[in-house]
Order: C-alpha cells, then structure tokens, then sequence
C-alpha cells in the first residue's frame, strides 16, 4: 500500500507518542512484521525473559496469542492489517504494560472454563483493544468522567484537560481514528497524579502494578468515555452546548430500578 502514511491525520491528538515510530517507518510501502521489529526498544523483552519481535502470523498458524508471546516473545502480526499495524506500535510505545499484560494473561489462562477468558483476562483485553488512560491531578474532573457527568466533564470543567493527559493504549481505538466519528468511545483507565510523569516512567509504574495484582481487576474498573467530547478532539465541527447535549453520544448513566 503506497502512501499509508497519508490515512492517518497525524495532526490529532491520539496520536501523541505513534508519530516518532510511525516517522521511522517507509512511506512507500506498508510496514511489514521486520520493519516493525526495528522500531523496538534494543533488547526489548517480554517479562518471561524473551526477545519481543514480530513475525508474520502466516508463519504461526494455530498458535495461542498469548501463550505463543509469552513463551517465545514472538507476536503474531498479519501482513497489510492496520489493526495488527497499531498493536505493534503500542508495543513500541507502552513496551513494560504491554508486557505485563501478556504475562497477567498467561498466569489466568487456564482459570475459566468454557472458553471464557475470566473477569481479570476481560479487564485486560478491554484495555488492550480499547482503552486509553488518562492521567490527571484534577480529582474533580476524574470523578465526574467516573460519574458519567459529561457536562460537569467537558464544559464546567474544560479548562482542567490543559493538564490532563490522555494516552490511547488500545489499537482498534487507534484503528477506529483512520475513520473517526463522533460516537466513537472507549474504555477508560483513570490515573490520578499530582506530580508529572514521563511516558517511560507511566508505563513502569502500571505494569509494576498490574504485575503486583492491584489494577485492573475486572471490567468495572474502566469507565467508558466518548473521545470526541475531549477538548480539541472533535474535528468535525464545534463542541458548544447542543454538541454536548447528544445523549445518543454523551450518554447519562443507567438507573437502578
């Protein structure tokens, strides 16, 4: 595929920490499973000791993701497939959690049955797939994006993203941003923190954590979150008060009966 690169509105925020591996890659051709390989941290190793590359899923057939990774390092990777483009680039980018999480999924692999994946298994593949984390040291802002309260989130509270990170770790999240729409939601893991972090030093401390059982324990622990309300994310026109008031996008919590 030629001219990839033009696909992908490298202007928009989602992208922040893609763009320098995505620069690195060819623009004339689609980037195969070796050059991905090249854009790894050197000596880049799962938590099982072995060396993260990709290799052309052609290659693999039949193989069990998760337990093929963590025992041979190696991750699957289709050929042509941006969905599998974008997961070896958050490899790139979040190299520790990505870790940690293929490890907390091969030390639950056998414990549900019928072909489930368990409730702390579902919680990582929400976030592997969909999530984003958003790191901020405005609590008020944390709990009414927990609270489903878009308005206090996004208008009462607009001026608290200047200081709030947002960092998509899930890939058809950041598939789903070659056709954005303004639905389009994910699932939210909230960091608070008052002192700043450096990415390399964010994605330390969470697979420190998930590796020492105390995060993501079942799927209640993420929060869904419309990206589109995020100040400056919504390119398709202006997020004034009828942009917010959608309730078919920025949807109220659900009522006990």
């Amino acid at each position: 595929m030629q001219d990839w690169k033009s696909c992908i509105d490298l202007s928009h925020p989602c992208w922040d920490g893609y763009r320098v591996y995505i620069r690195r890659l060819a623009d004339d051709r689609f980037p195969a499973p070796g050059d991905l390989s090249r854009l790894l941290l050197p000596g880049q190793a799962n938590e099982n000791g072995e060396p993260i590359r990709f290799r052309p899923a052609a290659e693999l057939p039949g193989a069990d993701y998760e337990k093929h990774i963590f025992e041979s390092g190696e991750v699957s990777t289709r050929e042509n497939s941006w969905h599998d483009l974008f997961n070896a680039l958050a490899w790139c980018r979040f190299p520790a959690l990505k870790s940690a999480m293929n490890a907390v999924h091969h030390a639950h692999l056998h414990e549900a049955g019928d072909g489930r994946r368990g409730s702390r298994r579902d919680a990582l593949t929400l976030l592997d797939e969909s999530g984003v984390i958003v790191i901020s040291s405005e609590e008020k802002l944390l709990e009414a994006l927990a609270n489903r309260d878009w308005q206090r989130a996004f208008v009462q509270y607009r001026d608290a993203w200047a200081g709030t990170g947002v960092m998509v770790c899930g890939h058809a999240i950041l598939e789903k941003f070659l056709e954005p729409y303004k639905a389009l939601t994910a699932h939210a893991l909230f960091i608070p923190q008052r002192d700043p972090l450096c990415a390399a030093d964010l994605d330390s401390r969470l697979a420190r954590r998930l590796l020492n059982g105390d995060l993501l324990k079942t799927t209640r622990d993420l929060s869904p979150l419309p990206l589109m309300g995020i100040p400056g994310w919504w390119r398709g026109g202006g997020q004034d008060e009828a942009f917010y008031a959608d309730k078919t996008v920025f949807r109220p919590p659900r009522t006990r009966e």
